[in-house]
């Protein structure tokens, strides 16, 4: 076991202001993923689970912690980021983890990208612009906070069906 105890979640108001809504939808789909992974230990959070996937449940927090740092960090503050796992010589590098990653190094990156996620969105409005020169590939417009809440709760909600697949072949736990 990882020693790590369960997260909370609590699921958002029914009757909340759109901000609060997104902001809330986004926090309670940050924590399936982190239920996902409670109590398992380094090697079942590295275990490919799913074969012929190679996905794993370390890769998965791994991978968010990419999509916060792109997105909060990169499109809405334009920080210029390095990546945290993937390079140019491995793309996928989030995914591919070795037998050295642990669930305390990966857990803390992920947090911490979360954090500032939280810090760079607090002082800006949700039609606001991200400063980074990135564009939707389609339309050539530029991204608002909104728009990128919406796609951290569908990219968080997309990839907690996968942990849940995955949990359920690592140990046969299975819920929300």
């Amino acid at each position: 076991m990882t020693g790590m105890t369960t997260p909370e979640r609590n699921e958002p108001s029914t009757v909340a202001g759109e901000r609060d809504m997104l902001e809330g939808w986004l926090e309670f789909h940050r924590e399936t993923l982190a239920v996902k992974c409670a109590g398992l230990d380094d090697k079942q959070l590295r275990e490919a689970s799913v074969p012929p996937s190679d996905l794993t449940l370390l890769g998965l927090v791994r991978h968010m912690t990419e999509v916060e740092n792109s997105w909060f960090r990169n499109v809405l503050a334009d920080e210029k980021a390095a990546p945290v796992y993937y390079s140019e010589a491995d793309p996928d590098g989030d995914f591919h983890h070795g037998e050295d990653a642990t669930w305390e190094e990966t857990h803390a990156a992920w947090r911490a990208e979360i954090a500032h996620a939280r810090e760079l969105a607090a002082s800006r409005g949700l039609d606001d612009l991200g400063d980074g020169p990135r564009r939707h590939r389609i339309t050539g417009e530029p991204y608002n906070l909104r728009w990128i809440y919406v796609h951290m709760i569908e990219e968080y909600a997309r990839h907690n069906g996968h942990a849940d697949l995955l949990r359920e072949r690592v140990d046969g736990v299975t819920g929300d």
